[in-house]
């Protein structure tokens, strides 16, 4: 999950990422302009793949839409550099059995914490944000890491040094998730999921292109299972009482 900043503080943080990932990579500069938010000519570019509408950012002077592929083994930065790893309840019944937890209390003891954090999600179909404070169980990137980490990149524990998790498959479905963020809204009195980007300067993937590609095609098919099982997963999350939802 991004790292959840405002204003100023937010903007540094992400230039300052992607300084550091212009020492390994080629970084266009409408991908910059657009992690910064500096671009005033973008479109939304919404398209449906199967239960997930994708919102896919369109900067209209340059006839270019903005995609994504993962550069693994090369890259690992989201798992070097995440802000925090909430957990589903279907996480925490995987990953604690997956570590040789008897019982899941024993696990939400000593591998987890709970924090808080402000999220900006698009809610409505006109674009109107809405800000909610989201509460939930994450696993512990480090041994000893406590709320006081909460927001700052780390380098998670399961990663080795070849690029590898050690908890995959069984990693949380935050990590799934990446490089998208995902939320649920009321359409026609119905649960619709929808999808974007993070643009947090982390990651070296993005690239312009004049079309929708095949191979970002697949991408967002195989990810429209993954995502919309996680939002759902969420809201089951917070209706059984491991993470609270409060709108201002």
């Amino acid at each position: 999950m991004s790292i959840s900043n405002s204003g100023s503080d937010e903007t540094t943080l992400i230039s300052i990422s992607l300084d550091m990932l212009s020492k390994k990579w080629d970084i266009d500069p409408i991908v910059r302009d657009l992690h910064l938010g500096k671009r005033i000519d973008l479109q939304d570019y919404q398209i449906k793949v199967n239960q997930v509408t994708f919102h896919i950012p369109y900067v209209i002077n340059s006839s270019l839409f903005l995609l994504w592929d993962c550069l693994w083994p090369d890259c690992h930065n989201c798992c070097d550099r995440q802000g925090r790893l909430p957990l589903t309840v279907d996480d925490i019944a995987i990953i604690s059995k997956a570590l040789g937890y008897k019982n899941k209390s024993d696990f939400i003891t000593n591998e987890t914490y709970v924090a808080s954090w402000d999220n900006n999600s698009t809610v409505n179909s006109d674009n109107s944000k809405l800000i909610s404070t989201l509460t939930m169980i994450n696993l512990k990137r480090k041994t000893d890491e406590t709320e006081n980490d909460d927001g700052k990149p780390l380098s998670c524990r399961f990663l080795d040094d070849l690029g590898f998790c050690n908890l995959h498959p069984d990693k949380p479905g935050v990590c799934w998730l990446y490089p998208f963020f995902s939320w649920s809204q009321y359409e026609n009195n119905r649960m619709s999921v929808h999808a974007s980007f993070q643009l947090t300067g982390d990651c070296p993937g993005f690239y312009m292109s004049k079309n929708i590609d095949d191979k970002m095609m697949t991408i967002l098919n195989d990810y429209s299972i993954k995502i919309h099982d996680y939002t759902m997963n969420v809201n089951t999350t917070v209706r059984e009482g491991f993470g609270r939802i409060d709108l201002n």
